[in-house]
């Protein structure tokens, strides 16, 4: 699957490298592993090697250039999402599933169909409107690029011997400084900018669009995002069991699933808390940013007399970062660095490191911005998610490209979810 399509015009290049993204982390699963499920709610490694191509193959066809159907069946098997039914977690079995040969020769053909047509097609017409050339090339970058971080947290929890890790995978070692305290930084009140016109030409998710500015009061926001040696001690003084501490449907899920600590922290035979890392179980870097659930976030900042900003909040403490920013992020790293590893990547009143190194939870519910409109051609992208049971994240994490790193780019996910490399850091009001 490593066929290049040619002429390279930027964006054919931009898909290009995106797909060596993707490849280089199925390369990282040792074949016979490729059936596992690593999170329950999501699928089985192998349908992401389908579904990548597939989804660039539906999208393409009949819009940017007529594709005719070889495998219908696996077009519409490989097409579906990431997110479970109705709540529930799949039920499949591997043996539902096609032969990795029989796979890996549909995400060979749907490439190869794509590349031949690609290398007629010629960009630029249209700009940025909806079902542009340009805007749909934009959408298959970006949604490849997605997958490539789902499926880093994913393999995350893939156990160490079913995978193979590559020569950029250097073990890490556990610093030796300890952040114990996180300074806060005062946010002066001002205006907060969420999303961005249609008019101005740049690509954006439909949930990017439609502009909104928010007069934000003055705060106080913490410098750094929130260390594993802060989230330990929030451990330490019984905070997983302290009731007080938790909303009714984080406190149920807790109980229900026995969640005691992150999800990628252990305690070894002398009770010393481990980290897993993507290749590695290493001392827990008392220096690197917890990543944790919604919930565990939440109750956290109970615990310390905080909150977790809104997004406003969390964009208006942003302002000033440098267009590009130093950081951990655009997949330099397998494993997040210190919290205060980047002083340049620094705002206009001193809050370091929003971008890169972990997303960031606020307490924003998901939701549209003024005059939401869907992607007629992925309608299902945002307005299924405007359900209340979703929460935005900000930034970025090691794994998360650059392209998305823009201001104005808003994750999301349900608050007890564990998996994704998200952290966050608190507020409070002046």
């Amino acid at each position: 699957m490593n066929r290049d399509p040619a002429p390279h015009h930027p964006l054919v290049q931009r898909l290009i490298d995106a797909r060596r993204v993707s490849d280089a982390l199925f390369s990282v699963v040792k074949p016979e592993y490729l059936y596992e499920r690593p999170i329950r709610e999501r699928h089985r490694i192998v349908f992401y090697i389908g579904h990548l191509e597939a989804f660039d193959r539906n999208l393409f066809d009949e819009r940017l250039c007529p594709l005719p159907a070889f495998a219908p069946e696996l077009d519409q098997l490989f097409a579906f999402g990431i997110d479970p039914v109705d709540g529930g977690f799949p039920t499949d079995q591997p043996s539902d599933w096609p032969s990795l040969d029989a796979v890996h020769d549909y995400a060979n053909k749907a490439r190869k169909q794509i590349d031949e047509r690609l290398a007629e097609f010629e960009f630029g017409s249209g700009g940025m409107s909806t079902g542009s050339p340009d805007q749909l090339m934009h959408v298959a970058i970006e949604h490849r690029l997605m997958h490539a971080e789902t499926l880093a947290y994913m393999l995350h929890q893939l156990p160490l011997e079913m995978k193979a890790a590559p020569q950029d995978a250097a073990p890490k070692a556990a610093s030796a400084r300890n952040v114990e305290c996180s300074p806060m930084v005062r946010v002066s009140a001002g205006e907060a900018v969420l999303g961005m016109k249609r008019e101005d030409g740049r690509f954006g998710w439909d949930n990017e669009f439609g502009e909104q500015r928010v007069q934000v009061e003055a705060f106080e926001i913490d410098r750094y995002m929130v260390t594993n040696a802060q989230f330990r001690a929030f451990i330490d003084a019984g905070g997983y069991g302290n009731r007080a501490y938790w909303n009714d449907k984080d406190w149920a899920w807790k109980e229900a699933e026995g969640v005691a600590h992150p999800v990628s922290w252990s305690q070894d035979a002398d009770g010393k808390w481990m980290l897993r890392t993507m290749f590695n179980d290493i001392p827990l870097p008392p220096d690197w940013p917890v990543y944790v659930s919604h919930a565990e976030a939440s109750a956290y900042a109970h615990w310390a007399g905080k909150t977790l900003p809104t997004e406003a909040q969390w964009q208006r403490a942003a302002h000033g970062v440098p267009h590009a920013p130093s950081g951990n992020y655009d997949f330099r790293s397998w494993d997040p660095q210190a919290v205060d590893a980047t002083p340049d990547n620094v705002s206009t009143f001193g809050v370091e490191g929003q971008y890169g190194n972990g997303w960031e939870w606020t307490s924003s519910l998901f939701e549209a911005l003024p005059g939401f409109v869907a992607f007629p051609f992925y309608p299902g992208y945002s307005a299924n998610f405007f359900d209340g049971q979703h929460y935005v994240l900000k930034g970025g994490s090691a794994r998360t490209a650059q392209c998305m790193l823009r201001p104005t780019f808003r994750n999301w996910f349900q608050p007890r979810y564990q998996h994704v490399y998200a952290g966050f850091r608190c507020m409070r009001a002046l």
